[in-house]
């Protein structure tokens, strides 16, 4: 076995424990095609496209992506295969799916796309017939021919958001939820955290649209203070709500006071919380998505998991059709763990 039969041997290795494939079947694997009589469930199978794998998104400056293109760099470098990350800076679908275009025609080896909009579907589906493996991260298209998507269960995610405000609030209070309308994960946050609070005993007074903005979103809670002399809590569906909020309880000198949950990891979020106008943020695993999307992209191509006699006359995918790659809470006990 020369050097690169090698690698392509221990990828095979890792990717059936993941799955469950025991030794024996890759033993088959080694030695059978998928039509051989011994009955493989697992055989190797030839490459399609380029070599490139390619996240396609919006908002690629986003600090919040950071992890994102970390988690393809890093795959990059463990399967040996070329990445990349692109799409327009700012929140342009149309630019985005220029993009999804331009890689569809590239021919590139699998797709990893942030599902921002349904608009997206006719280009996944078209990557998809045209022999792509393409699947959605962080937001989906679920009502597309995708594979897999990963990514946090939203509705979890803002729950328990919304348990833990409850708890700060200690039970009671009224609330105001910041978020960004028309995305389909942040709207599951926000059902995510009404269905928490409401059952919890609280009242959510607003739910505000930042546009992902964050003077926008300390404008939104500069008015709540004054509409809402109740106000006890803040949920913040993405960083830039948790920011602004951060921003607007500094000026008005109500710190501590009213209790924020915000989203996600950025700089500005981490500060928030050592100084404490930010009680805890809910983090994803960011990285591990894009990761993990690599992972089964190179599976779908160097490997055919025999699920039924034809995949592909049963129209049955090889892959998991979702993966959560689960939350963490971030507080002021385990922010500098956080850091960068």
């Amino acid at each position: 076995m020369n050097q690169v039969e090698r690698r392509s041997a221990l990828k095979l290795g890792a990717l059936a424990a993941g799955l469950g494939v025991g030794s024996s079947v890759l033993s088959a694997c080694n030695r059978a095609s998928p039509s051989s009589s011994t009955g493989a469930v697992v055989a190797r199978k030839a490459k399609t496209g380029n070599g490139e794998y390619s996240e396609v998104l919006c908002l690629v400056s986003l600090p919040y992506f950071v992890d994102h293109k970390l988690g393809m760099d890093a795959a990059g470098k463990y399967f040996g295969v070329k990445t990349s990350f692109i799409g327009p800076a700012q929140f342009d679908i149309a630019g985005m799916i220029s993009a999804l275009e331009g890689q569809i025609a590239k021919g590139v080896s699998g797709l990893v796309v942030v599902g921002f909009d349904a608009a997206l579907k006719p280009s996944i589906n078209k990557a998809i017939a045209a022999g792509i493996p393409t699947v959605t991260v962080d937001a989906d298209v679920p009502d597309s021919d995708r594979l897999t998507f990963l990514g946090t269960s939203n509705v979890t995610a803002g729950h328990s958001g919304g348990a833990k405000l409850l708890e700060l609030m200690g039970g009671k209070g009224d609330v105001l939820i910041i978020t960004k309308t028309g995305q389909s994960n942040l709207e599951e946050r926000v059902q995510g955290y009404q269905s928490a609070l409401t059952r919890g005993g609280a009242r959510v007074v607003q739910v505000g649209n930042d546009e992902s903005d964050a003077v926008k979103a300390a404008s939104l809670v500069s008015d709540a203070l004054r509409r809402f002399p109740n106000l006890a809590g803040i949920a913040c569906v993405e960083a830039a709500g948790g920011t602004g909020a951060a921003t607007a309880l500094r000026e008005t000198g109500v710190k501590g006071k009213v209790k924020v949950i915000s989203m996600d990891r950025d700089v500005a979020t981490l500060q928030a919380i050592r100084d404490g106008f930010i009680q805890a943020s809910v983090a994803q695993k960011s990285a591990l998505m894009t990761f993990e999307a690599v992972a089964l992209l190179y599976q779908a191509q160097t490997l055919d998991l025999k699920i039924t006699k034809d995949n592909k006359i049963a129209k049955v995918s090889p892959l998991p059709s979702n993966i959560d790659t689960g939350i963490e809470l971030i507080t002021a006990a385990n922010v500098d763990q956080w850091s960068k």
